[in-house]
């Protein structure tokens, strides 16, 4: 104490402005503490409790989700008909797409339309524009996605130049193609919503998973850079940064309070829309993506994929056993 009192006397009129400053800087961090916890309850209890979200079907009776015949992208397809929207089913397998389907137009009594391509080709986009013609569309979820069996090294991937194509096609040109062929329409009636889910892993960079993180830094970039041009043109761009969902892509099957359901998950990233244009969807991948890209030193990140490589690689090499 009597060190600090010396200090402060040394200081002379000096300390009052340290104190001031002090004051001050402590007063802001605490207010954007509190503006945090504030915009956490409002987007991930109140949103949902009061109905502040978007009404998605003011914007056109027709909606169109990508990879949607498993995981999010069909609880996607699901809960948009559950709204009344009509629902254009686009993805690889056409027996899946027409189950789906009808599921769909049976549960929800809703109309449906499906379309099965490859996403992983770049010449498919003609067919999927003379199927959406004719249609007001006022949702597009850009889900359908990619990722790698496992982290793995860059350089030590398998098919790396193909899977190099793959990935950029499916998550990066499929979601820019998808949004140039909706926006022009949505733009005129001054009403819609694009969807675009991305990743926590565009939170932060992530070493074994790189291609995959870029791609959806860039869908996340992407989205918030069109959101700031068609903002004032009544249009909608949200990105969404999924944490682990117990989907077939996340190779996950049981779910708890870290890891949703991709029903659960969806409810709650729906609820968001409207309210945030850049979500985690989930609370507890709220958590995650603040301690991804805040907290967490990316040496630990990096022994984290280290660790899930090593099980990969055994599961792969049992296999070929």
């Amino acid at each position: 104490m009597a060190v600090f009192q010396n200090i402060i006397s040394s200081l002379g009129k000096s300390a009052d402005f340290f104190t001031v400053f002090g004051v001050t800087a402590a007063s802001f961090v605490a207010f954007k503490a509190a503006l945090g916890v504030f915009r956490f309850i409002s987007t991930y209890v109140l949103a949902g409790l009061l109905g502040l979200s978007a009404d998605l079907k003011k914007a056109g009776s027709w909606a169109v989700v990508t990879g949607c015949t498993d995981g999010i992208g069909k609880a996607y397809a699901e809960q948009l008909a559950e709204r009344g929207i009509n629902v254009v089913l686009i993805s690889r397998t056409a027996s899946k797409l027409d189950d789906l389907a009808k599921e769909i137009e049976s549960k929800y009594k809703v109309q449906t339309r499906v379309v099965a391509v490859d996403f992983t080709r770049a010449d498919i986009y003609s067919t999927i524009s003379r199927s959406l013609e004719g249609l007001e569309i006022g949702t597009l979820v850009n889900n359908v996605g990619m990722s790698f069996p496992f982290p793995e090294y860059f350089i030590e991937l398998e098919n790396r130049e193909q899977v190099i194509r793959d990935m950029i096609n499916v998550n990066m040109l499929s979601m820019t193609m998808l949004t140039s062929m909706v926006l022009p329409a949505m733009v005129e009636r001054r009403r819609g919503y694009i969807i675009n889910i991305a990743s926590t892993a565009a939170t932060a960079p992530l070493a074994l998973l790189g291609l995959y993180s870029a791609s959806k830094v860039y869908m996340d970039y992407f989205s918030q850079t069109l959101q700031q041009e068609v903002s004032n043109k009544g249009i909608t761009v949200q990105v969404v940064l999924p944490g682990f969902v117990a989907t077939k892509l996340s190779k996950i099957k049981k779910t708890s309070f870290m890891i949703p359901s991709p029903t659960t998950y969806v409810r709650s990233a729906l609820a968001t829309v409207g309210i945030e244009n850049r979500t985690f969807g989930f609370w507890s991948h709220a958590v995650q993506g603040f301690l991804m890209a805040s907290i967490l030193p990316s040496m630990v990140q990096r022994n984290v994929m280290l660790g899930a490589r090593k099980a990969g690689l055994r599961k792969r090499n049992q296999k070929k056993e």
